[in-house]
């Protein structure tokens, strides 16, 4: 019997058949780092595991340097928000564990000022129309006058206005009042900032929805209304669909016609609005557009499945090319003006 081929290349190795390995060679004297593992992961490395054979001593050579390196390099393998707090729970007491995590789960920043430039200004908002004046004025002092802006708008009028006032009569505020300020965000606004979802489930609920095919989608709307007309209203509202594309100025029509295969561009328009339709023939030019006009009255019948399908493509491109800068959407049901 042939004796079996030892593994001698880690290159070819799945990060659970690396772990195994590394598992393996430190052996049961340190069984308790199985311990910071969840139940998957103890599930996928001891699969790997099985399906090891012989592995050669400079494989598990080089597979040790690179767990020593980068436990010394970043502190951290295979790390997630559930192990950390195991690991802190070994060794802090438990409420300075959950404080800790919590303010690692909020919003991003080394000090108290820079968190709170990466709260939504609507958020923040919010929260400081309930406070004083003069503690709101100090905040939006304190924070960049981007964001401040933003805040301000998002403000009642009056209040706002307030705000500015205090703001303009501001004197240095004192260490103590600036350190109260600051515990009170962390107790009251972070904490429960951390515990809160980042997004809004209309708004992850309204992308799912258009993702689906028109049928789909309108089985589920319909569906919905029958029990929660208002978040039914509130979906259909935030979607981003086909139609939405007539909100896009004539350079990102453009733009966006580059990017759409042009057989995938006539499927789509097939089933289009004449005027969505229209909008995009203008965009392009009397050749181009004539070919395409041609193009889609040769296609015949097509099927509603292949057109939504085309059209998501197109939803999607242009939701890509958006997050690139290089096209402007107006939000769903979105009152914004384009001003030429």
């Amino acid at each position: 019997m042939r004796k079996p081929k030892a593994l001698t290349d880690s290159g070819r190795l799945s990060g659970p058949e690396k772990a195994a390995i590394v598992l393996l060679a430190l052996g049961e004297d340190h069984k308790n780092m199985w311990q910071a593992l969840d139940e998957e992961e103890i599930k996928e490395i001891s699969a790997a595991m099985t399906g090891l054979g012989t592995v050669s001593a400079s494989v598990v050579e080089e597979l040790l340097v690179e767990f020593v390196s980068g436990l010394s390099g970043s502190g951290a393998i295979m790390g997630s928000y559930e192990q950390t707090q195991r690991l802190l729970q070994g060794f802090m007491a438990p409420e300075k564990v959950d404080n800790l995590m919590e303010e690692i789960r909020g919003p991003a920043g080394r000090t108290m000022w820079d968190k709170l430039g990466n709260v939504n200004e609507a958020v923040l908002a919010n929260y400081l129309k309930n406070e004083y004046p003069q503690t709101v004025a100090v905040v939006l002092s304190k924070i960049k006058s981007e964001h401040a802006a933003r805040v301000l708008a998002a403000l009642p009028e009056d209040f706002a206005l307030e705000c500015v006032n205090r703001m303009l009569r501001m004197e240095p505020v004192q260490r103590e009042i600036l350190d109260k300020i600051e515990q009170t965000l962390r107790t009251e606004f972070m904490s429960n900032l951390a515990r809160t979802p980042k997004r809004d489930s209309h708004e992850m609920m309204a992308e799912i929805f258009n993702s689906f095919d028109r049928q789909t989608e309108g089985r589920f709307i319909a569906a919905l209304e029958e029990r929660n007309r208002e978040s039914a209203e509130r979906i259909r509202a935030l979607m981003f669909v086909f139609e939405d594309l007539n909100k896009l100025d004539p350079g990102g029509v453009q733009t966006l016609l580059r990017a759409v295969e042009k057989d995938q561009l006539g499927l789509a328009l097939k089933g289009a609005s004449d005027g969505l339709r229209e909008m995009f023939f203008s965009n392009m030019s009397e050749r181009a557009a004539k070919i395409l006009r041609e193009d889609m009255e040769s296609m015949g019948p097509v099927r509603l499945k292949d057109v939504d399908t085309a059209q998501m493509a197109m939803v999607q491109a242009a939701k890509d090319l958006a997050a690139k800068g290089e096209i402007m959407l107006a939000g769903p049901g979105s009152e914004d003006e384009l001003i030429y």
